[in-house]
């Protein structure tokens, strides 16, 4: 591809083409808390963090990113797979860290599905540690719907 890629903060005008491409993304977790309502909190709870990338034609990558004070969390990171090999994924978390260097976030988490082993392999082929000293556990709260309820994995 020949067009020019341009790195952007997301917004929730991006929500309906960000959602598109994580449909058709192997390997992102689509779960209800991320329906509109919650990644409109949680980007307003997370200012400047998240990413979209775009060509001339339209969003062609995506990178969710969260802190909790300490340590930041990133999320759906996904590059369309005819735009992939040109260093997209990469500028994305490169802005994420640059991101949270920027407020004193000096460390980054992110979570990969275990059977996903082209993102291990990305993740580690850009320096990520691959930990397996720790294991994540979950407990729903209640607070979203009816929905989630159904979806526990």
């Amino acid at each position: 591809m020949n067009d020019t890629i341009t790195i952007q903060p997301m917004t929730m005008a991006d929500y309906e083409e960000a959602m598109a491409l994580w449909r058709r993304s192997e390997g992102i977790g689509l779960r209800p808390a991320d329906a509109a309502e919650h990644l409109a909190r949680f980007l307003d709870r997370n200012p400047g963090l998240s990413f979209v990338a775009r060509s001339e034609t339209g969003l062609v990558g995506t990178a969710l990113c969260g802190h909790d004070g300490r340590r930041g969390y990133l999320h759906h990171l996904a590059v369309d797979r005819a735009w992939r090999g040109q260093g997209i994924g990469r500028a994305l978390v490169e802005e994420i860290l640059a991101a949270l260097k920027a407020i004193g976030i000096n460390k980054c988490h992110l979570f990969v599905m275990k059977e996903n082993q082209p993102a291990i392999d990305f993740w580690q082929h850009i320096g990520w540690e691959l930990r397996k000293d720790i294991v994540v556990m979950s407990h729903f709260t209640g607070a979203l719907d009816a929905l989630t309820q159904e979806n526990r994995s």
